[in-house]
């Protein structure tokens, strides 16, 4: 006979259905007594049986038990009890059911029901502990607290708060809601189905009289663990020491663990003397939760030492102490504990594999990586799905996308996580556009997405601009309830700040329920961006004030808000806050926002004393900042210093090209302009629709002189006549795109233009003008920021 299985809502029609029943109103068979016909001697026999049946059922010994059953001239229900429990608990239920069969008058007892229906949820076979319980009231057996703790342990696995609200109202029922025993089982499924005010009142309705159960208080103290409730946990167990309770090799570990959690170092140093005074501090599982404890705060020398102080060496300790160091970002002390186990002889598994990769990954080390692989490859954990994972992520993050697309490829199961870090890698290291087409494999391929690979792809969506894209994935995040993982709202905030649209990524932002200093940087940054720097100072204090420190990239956002804004008081106040309030050691890009918002200012003897002190952090951000203010000043001198600068760092560098150019064009040089000229290729006309988009310029100038449009010479900087310099303005690329977009884009969406350089004046003016006549929004993107073009305003207020 075998138990059916079912699921979760069958089983909790057929619990409904015997809960309707007054189970205890059933008459009980009496237990009908196995008695034995046989001489005191056999008796003796009898016993001596029993106690060797025992003693070989609980060691493990089971065919030798069973030998020694079949050979007994007689048998007892203690006999039966005995093999029917020990088949149970190892999990070989055809042989305990078999054996239960076989014997009728066994049925009328609860002791084999409840030894089964333990068996049955002990090895996570909750369904067939279910109905075995069913079954076992159906023949009209009171439950004892044995079958209903085996009963509620079952509800935790499933977990069912149904079934397990069920199981509560028949401990009522049976008068055994008050029995310690039930009382820890409801508090750990409880807990199991997120019900922790449900569980914290059980435990305040147990008796103070059997509050003397450890069981209990364990169970209670690893319910609060497990929900996030570490404090009350470490209250919980200072109330058991209160009264005189002693904790056991199960308590200890989850105040431990609840101690790391909050990194209270002084207290879990406390637990730690707890553990020596009762001798527990041998014990594996406590061993381990102490090294996890004092890494996770930090104490390596500590942890180490109980790791070496241990009787053996204990893999699981060591792993505890790797795992925990590499989440805390110390690659280095990872791959000395790495070495030292293989120096020690200890067993390398599954688990140590992963986070020595990850260490090589994160501090760039290929050569140590390919050596681990090779160990790999010889202890036969190559297909090991978590380190076949890291061995992808390992090769991705080192800059080889090849050989982790080929491991990846050789997995026998393509999991999220494997995917998410060939994603990073090709994000990394190839292109966001072939990330991207992983990305769509995936979704071709039915693999669910997780918060990461979410994360990667929304990052890749503002790194290219796609908000179409963005914008799906976004829907696919609401669609798997995924919106509320703070990397995912971080990178929805940054993806919609960097495609233009501000007020999105604000909706985005006030969503958030929890948010840390990157979504604060990441709004900060994009309202700067977007033409609003004036909004993302007041943000900055909300950010102080909620608790959020600032970081590098803060910075960056804040002193661009104040070079686009003409806030020179205000910017030198954050930029010298820096290091003095907040740690902060300024960089190029600080450097770059300083020099600009000085230089647009007219300040440029400021702006120089500041480049110098810059020293090595003067790179060419900093120089393109100096050369684009002073063009735009006419201050040919710096201008033109800046530009030499510029192509003694990088002589290959596009831009600079560009902006030499106009600097000598401003300076008259003619002859050097048309050399610089003559070193770039123009590529206008190589679109198939040249002709439409060329006709629409002529058109969309047409419409906009009619409006009072009148074409600013003076960034023509070539030295030709009037008429060719009003026709190269007129074919400048910004207008061009916009050409395009109002022949293909419909007049209900925005019209988006990037460039990868700063906007010209005469064609600010044209944008504005064909926003008001066409009654378009423009979103263009320069060099510096954005631009948001409606109504014949735009949202820089004409100072970029």
């Amino acid at each position: 006979m075998t138990v059916d299985k079912c699921h979760g809502q069958a089983i909790s029609i057929e619990i409904i259905s015997f809960i309707v029943i007054d189970s205890l109103s059933m008459s009980v068979a009496s237990y009908a007594s196995l008695t034995i016909q046989s001489c005191p001697r056999s008796l003796n026999t009898l016993l001596d049986c029993n106690r060797r049946l025992n003693f070989l059922s609980k060691s493990g010994r089971l065919s030798d038990a069973r030998r020694l059953f079949d050979e007994m001239p007689h048998r007892d229900a203690i006999s039966w009890n005995t093999l029917i429990s020990a088949y149970a608990r190892s999990g070989l239920f055809p042989d305990a059911l078999r054996l239960f069969h076989s014997c009728p008058q066994l049925h009328s007892s609860s002791i084999p029901w409840s030894s089964l229906i333990s068996g049955f949820s002990r090895h996570g076979r909750a369904a067939d502990a279910l109905l075995l319980f069913r079954r076992m009231l159906a023949a009209g057996i009171r439950p004892d607290p044995y079958s209903l703790g085996a009963l509620l342990r079952a509800c935790s696995t499933l977990p069912s708060i149904i079934i397990g609200l069920l199981g509560h109202a028949l401990a009522i029922k049976s008068s055994l809601d008050s029995d310690s025993f039930i009382a820890a089982a409801l508090v750990h499924m409880y807990s199991k189905c997120g019900e922790s005010a449900i569980a914290g009142a059980v435990f305040a309705s147990v008796p103070i009289e059997h509050l003397t159960n450890r069981v209990l208080w364990t169970a209670v103290i690893s319910a609060r663990v497990n929900n996030g409730d570490h404090f009350s946990a470490m209250d919980c167990f200072r109330l058991m020491r209160a009264k005189d309770m002693y904790p056991n090799q199960f308590t200890l570990p989850s105040v431990l663990s609840a101690c790391a959690s909050e990194l209270a170092l002084g207290f879990g140093q406390q637990i730690h003397a707890v553990a020596i005074h009762t001798g527990l501090d041998t014990n594996q599982f406590i061993q381990s939760s102490l090294v996890s404890l004092y890494a996770k705060c930090s104490d390596i020398t500590d942890a180490k030492m109980i790791l070496e102080s241990a009787e053996h060496d204990d893999p699981v300790s060591w792993n505890s102490l790797i795992v925990t160091c590499s989440r805390a970002a110390l690659h280095e002390v990872v791959l000395l504990l790495f070495l030292q186990m293989r120096q020690r002889d200890i067993k390398l598994d599954e688990f140590t594999h992963p986070s020595a990769l990850n260490s090589v990954a994160s501090v760039g080390h290929l050569f140590n990586g390919c050596g681990l692989h090779c160990l790999i490859l010889k202890t036969g954990f190559t297909n090991h799905q978590h380190v076949g994972n890291a061995l992808i992520d390992m090769y991705a993050k080192c800059g080889r996308p090849k050989i982790a697309l080929e491991m990846f490829e050789d997995l026998p199961h393509k999991d999220i996580v494997g995917w998410t870090a060939l994603y990073n890698g090709y994000a990394r290291h190839v292109s966001h556009e072939s990330a991207l087409q992983l990305y769509c494999l995936t979704r071709a391929a039915r693999v669910k997405p997780d918060e990461f690979i979410l994360s990667g792809v929304l990052s890749s969506c503002g790194e290219l601009t796609l908000l179409e894209l963005g914008t799906q994935v976004h829907a696919v995040a609401i669609q798997l309830s995924l919106e509320s993982f703070r990397s995912v709202g971080n990178a929805l905030v940054t993806m919609y700040a960097k495609s233009g649209c501000a007020d999105e990524a604000r909706a985005v932002f006030d969503s958030m329920s929890w948010r840390d200093a990157i979504t604060w940087t990441a709004i900060i940054m994009g309202y700067a961006r977007n033409g609003r720097g004036c909004e993302s100072l007041p943000l900055f204090d909300c950010m102080v004030r909620e608790g959020a420190r600032p970081d590098y990239v803060t910075f960056i956002g804040l002193l661009f808000a104040c070079s686009h804004n003409g806030l020179v008081g205000i910017g030198r106040t954050y930029f010298e806050s820096m290091e003095q309030v907040y740690r902060v050691t300024p960089g190029p890009e600080h450097y770059a926002c300083m020099v600009d918002l000085l230089g647009r200012t007219g300040r440029f003897s400021e702006a120089i004393e500041l480049l110098y002190q810059a020293g090595q952090a003067a790179d060419m951000t900093v120089w393109k900042a100096l050369l684009a203010t002073s063009a735009t000043h006419r201050n040919i001198d710096v201008a033109e210093w800046a530009a030499k600068q510029l192509l003694q760092l990088d002589p290959s560098d596009a831009a600079s090209y560009v902006m030499l150019s106009n600097m000598y064009s401003l300076a008259g040089q003619w002859t050097k302009v048309a050399q610089v000229r003559g070193m770039m290729r123009a590529k206008d006309r190589g679109h198939p629709r040249a002709a439409g988009i060329y006709e629409k310029v002529r058109e969309m100038l047409e419409r906009v002189r009619a409006e009072g449009y009148v074409v600013d010479t003076k960034w023509a900087l070539q030295d030709v006549t009037r008429e060719e310099k009003e026709r190269g303005l007129a074919h400048h690329s910004e207008k061009l795109a916009v050409a395009f977009g109002l022949i293909r884009s419909p007049k209900c969406k925005p019209i988006r233009v990037y460039k990868n350089l700063r906007i010209c004046g005469d064609c600010h003016s044209v944008m504005k003008l064909v926003a008001k006549v066409y009654e378009r929004v423009i979103v263009l993107r320069d060099l510096n920021c954005f631009h948001h073009f409606m109504g014949g305003n735009c949202s820089c207020s004409d100072f970029w």
